[in-house]
């Protein structure tokens, strides 16, 4: 269903009477069309900036200046900024936290539309200081606030928390969250540590094999499509009921399919001995199916608990047992599980659903360094609020609940879930494993 107050707020007939009724104003989300560009900040006004003592200003210069980027120091008279990308790594005191407020300050009334806002700070973990790590804690709570402050612009913000030593893998985080395709994240933490990464590009996916599991509608087609747009082979899989919209997802992307119920013992066998035969092996697994059986706790039998485990987590788990003991996933590979703000921050009626998507969380990040000797990464993505044919069906009032109660004031769309996947299926995202990212627009609730 149509955003009828996004479509009202940004028609001059009507947006004076929004304005004057009280109502959220969203602005229109930029989004990119079509794969990514070998340079995609080319003509943005990208703005950079670093705190004192910092040790990635130069490569994040370098990072924006390769993705086509004219970098200034300050704005000219007149100009707006599009990217703003600030080093916070030498924040390591109380004092030295004000570097934030010296930069930022005086350029949010020039923010453009849609603009972009990327902090690198260090790894708390990783500081022996308390002082120190807390101000670097610190920083992930000031990107936080100023996205909810700058998203009535569509603007998002991002941070970059740098374990030791990777400044110069920075490339691919600056394309991404300094440019158009990060349209509905914001406010998210990249943890981002020592990998083997390939500056990101046009095709970088061009002779890879991809799985998507749920690839007949929703966010599953949109990342079928997306992959498919980077180069991949998309195997695409749902189950029966869904096979005429997934046979027409996979012709309409130039991929294989597979109908098959994930939940079923036999599906891990099934599918390694299908990827084998068909394509030698997979690089980019998807985990995007999943099911919902809403009750509240009382009154739940069962076997809704069950089915959405059965779906949502135990499958996932014995695909990728069954694909990493045969080695049909091939080395550097990409493992992406669709988790939920609901597993981040629960949801009413939704226990079941709520424990299966926060067990993934914790399975990206028990898995990551399990996976780093072969180059494999694992993240998980966490959808808020996307405007699929299911969240159409949820009563008018809960449905603009859910699309406002955000930084941004709308719903995302499914390509907006697709472009982190895709992201995170590069092998520029090489040095992020474990993350969980939402795609929720920085959703009020929630951490």
């Amino acid at each position: 269903m149509a955003d009828l107050l996004l479509r009202l707020a940004n028609d001059r007939r009507t947006a004076g009477l929004i304005r004057r009724l009280g109502l959220p104003t969203p602005v229109r989300l930029a989004r990119a069309p079509g794969g990514y560009d070998a340079q995609p900040l080319a003509g943005r006004v990208v703005v950079c900036g670093a705190a004192p003592g910092g040790i990635a200003q130069a490569a994040l210069r370098q990072a924006a200046e390769s993705a086509g980027a004219s970098c200034t120091l300050e704005l000219a008279e007149g100009q707006s900024a599009d990217t703003l990308l600030f080093d916070a790594t030498g924040c390591h005191t109380p004092a030295d936290l004000a570097a934030l407020h010296a930069f930022f300050a005086p350029k949010l009334r020039r923010l453009a539309r849609n603009a972009r806002v990327l902090v690198v700070s260090r790894d708390p973990a990783a500081l022996d200081d308390p002082v120190a790590a807390a101000a670097a804690r610190g920083i992930e709570g000031f990107v936080r606030a100023l996205g909810k402050e700058i998203g009535r612009r569509g603007a998002t913000a991002n941070l970059a928390r740098l374990a030791p030593g990777v400044e110069t893998q920075l490339a691919g985080l600056v394309r991404f969250c300094g440019g158009p395709r990060c349209t509905y994240v914001s406010g998210q933490v990249f943890r981002l540590a020592p990998a083997a990464v390939t500056e990101a590009g046009a095709c970088q996916l061009a002779g890879k094999v991809a799985l998507v599991t749920g690839a007949a509608r929703g966010i599953g087609a949109a990342t079928a499509q997306r992959l498919a747009e980077e180069g991949a082979r998309v195997v695409c899989i749902d189950v029966a009921a869904a096979r005429d919209a997934l046979y027409e997802t996979a012709t309409r992307v130039g991929g294989l399919p597979l109908v098959l119920d994930i939940a079923t013992p036999d599906a891990p066998a099934t599918l390694a001995a299908f990827l084998r035969d068909k394509t030698g092996g997979v690089d980019v697994v998807v985990h995007n199916a999943g099911i919902t059986r809403d009750k509240t706790l009382a009154n739940m039998k069962p076997e809704l608990w069950d089915g959405v485990m059965a779906v949502n987590f135990a499958a996932i788990a014995a695909i990728d047992a069954a694909l990493l003991a045969g080695e049909v996933l091939h080395d550097a590979g990409r493992i992406v599980c669709l988790s939920s703000v609901s597993g981040v921050a629960g949801n009413f009626g939704q226990t079941n659903y709520a424990t299966s998507k926060a067990a993934l969380i914790g399975y990206v990040a028990a898995q990551a360094p399990r996976l780093a000797p072969r180059g494999i990464t694992i993240n998980a993505v966490a959808p808020g609020f996307i405007e699929t044919p299911m969240t159409a069906k949820i009563p008018l009032m809960t449905r603009e609940a859910g699309r406002r109660l955000n930084a941004l004031s709308q719903g995302g769309l499914p390509r907006d879930v697709a472009e982190l996947i895709t992201f995170l299926a590069l092998p520029a995202s090489g040095g992020l494993s474990g993350n969980t990212i939402r795609v929720c627009g920085l959703a009020l609730i929630g951490k």
